[in-house]
C-alpha cells in the first residue's frame, strides 16, 4: 500500500503545473511537459490515451487506498476530475490484479499492454 502511495505522490508531483508552461487544453491544470513525457513513455500515445492512461492509474490508486489517503492524492494532482473522467469504463469482472486491471484499460486505449508492464516493473 504504500508503495502504492508513494507511486501516486510522485506522478502527481509530476502533474503540477509551472510557471508558464502550456497546459493540455481538455483537462485544464495537467502539467503539458508530464503529459508529453508519459506519452513518450507510452510509445507516442496520443493526448486522449495519455489522459486516459493516467486516470487509470489513478483509478486503481483509488480503488486500492483508502478514502483519506487518496483524496491527499487528488488534492495534489491538478485536473485529477478530469483524469479520472478520461479512463476508460470498468465493465465485467474486475481483475484480480492491478497490473491486469491497467492493462485491459491500456488495450481499451488502443495501448499496448506491455508499456503497461514497462511503466510499473514487478
Amino acid at each position: 500500500m504504500k508503495r502504492t502511495l508513494l507511486s501516486c505522490m510522485v506522478l502527481g508531483l509530476l502533474l503540477l503545473p509551472s510557471v508558464g508552461q502550456s497546459q493540455v487544453p481538455s483537462i485544464p491544470g495537467i502539467n503539458a511537459d508530464f503529459m508529453g513525457s508519459l506519452s513518450k513513455a507510452l510509445g507516442g500515445a496520443d493526448p486522449t490515451q495519455t489522459a486516459g492512461a493516467a486516470g487509470s492509474i489513478f483509478g486503481l490508486a483509488k480503488s486500492r487506498l483508502n478514502a483519506g489517503d487518496f483524496d491527499k492524492v487528488a488534492k495534489a494532482v491538478p485536473g485529477m476530475d478530469g483524469l479520472l473522467k478520461a479512463a476508460p469504463a470498468v465493465t465485467g469482472t474486475v481483475p484480480k490484479t492491478g497490473l491486469d486491471s491497467l492493462a485491459s484499460s491500456f488495450t481499451k486505449l488502443g495501448l499496448n499492454q506491455t508499456w503497461c508492464r514497462k511503466l510499473f516493473p514487478s
